[in-house]
């Protein structure tokens, strides 16, 4: 393999890419090839991110196991610049009422905890057996029992009209075959619409992506998306991979990310992320 010697950030989601696949949701997890691997490649100089989905309940463990420069939950909605700075109460505390939110290496975008009641208020009266929920400091709000998809998971159960007040940092959506087409025929235009691992929507703040928040990581840290290397599997991924100077899609990938990557790796169960940061140390 090519040795990119200009890299200077690898920046990896998680789900399907940095993490094995496991039984369940919660079983998902690094192995000790890729924890050695990303570790050495630390010591060596090279700076290293998370850009995942997950809130920071699922995450903590897991990022905290690997030298972390920087950390993207939810999808852009929260970013870590400085997670030798953070602690979980910190990220996981109630925010402000403004959409967009910087304090000290924290940078949020969200939106107000009764916008999103009205969404989803607006979008049950549309197809009232939609399944949906609200993730707000570091916790879910749903009108069903996530327990059916995560076993594992847990959920207020809520008919959205006692949720707190604060920031939202997304609207989660699960909708059956029948309610995708009027599902978008309905969705509210002042938030950005991202699908994850085929079945789950997400209504984010439009600055809240994977691609923004890799131009945040460059700016905080003086480099061009020219230096950075990103890995990913999913729809999610594919603006972040196009942006960096190289996008590196794991074998496993769906079709669209595997169609605009770069350079293609081994599978997440065959550590293929790992494998990748071996040819070019």
């Amino acid at each position: 393999m090519h040795v990119h010697s200009s890299l200077k950030l690898l920046v990896a989601d998680l789900d399907g890419t940095l993490l094995h696949d496991g039984p369940s949701f919660e079983d998902r997890a690094l192995t000790a090839r890729t924890i050695e691997t990303v570790s050495r490649a630390h010591e060596q100089g090279m700076l290293i991110a998370v850009a995942t989905a997950r809130p920071v309940r699922t995450s903590w463990d897991i990022v905290h196991q690997i030298p972390v420069d920087a950390c993207v939950y939810l999808n852009g909605a929260l970013i870590d610049l400085s997670p030798q700075r953070s602690s979980y109460e910190l990220l996981t505390g109630q925010g402000s009422s403004s959409t967009r939110r910087q304090v000290g290496h924290l940078l949020r975008h969200g939106f107000s905890a009764h916008r999103a009641a009205e969404v989803c208020l607006a979008l049950l009266s549309a197809i009232p057996t939609l399944r949906l929920g609200v993730v707000m400091n570091d916790k879910r709000y749903t009108n069903f029992d996530i327990r059916m998809l995560w076993p594992m998971e847990e959920c207020h159960l809520t008919d959205f009209s006692d949720l707190p007040q604060g920031d939202a940092d997304k609207i989660i959506i699960f909708p059956r075959d029948h309610e995708v087409t009027p599902l978008n025929t309905v969705l509210p235009e002042d938030f950005e619409v991202h699908v994850s691992e085929g079945s789950m929507w997400m209504l984010m703040n439009p600055e809240a992506n994977k691609e923004s928040a890799l131009r945040t990581l460059c700016a905080s840290m003086g480099l061009s998306p020219d230096e950075v290397a990103a890995f990913g599997d999913d729809a999610i991924d594919i603006a972040m991979m196009a942006t960096a100077g190289v996008g590196v899609a794991v074998s496993n990938a769906i079709q669209p990310v595997l169609d605009i990557a770069d350079q293609i790796c081994p599978s997440n169960n065959d550590d293929g992320v790992a494998q990748w940061i071996d040819g070019i140390l």
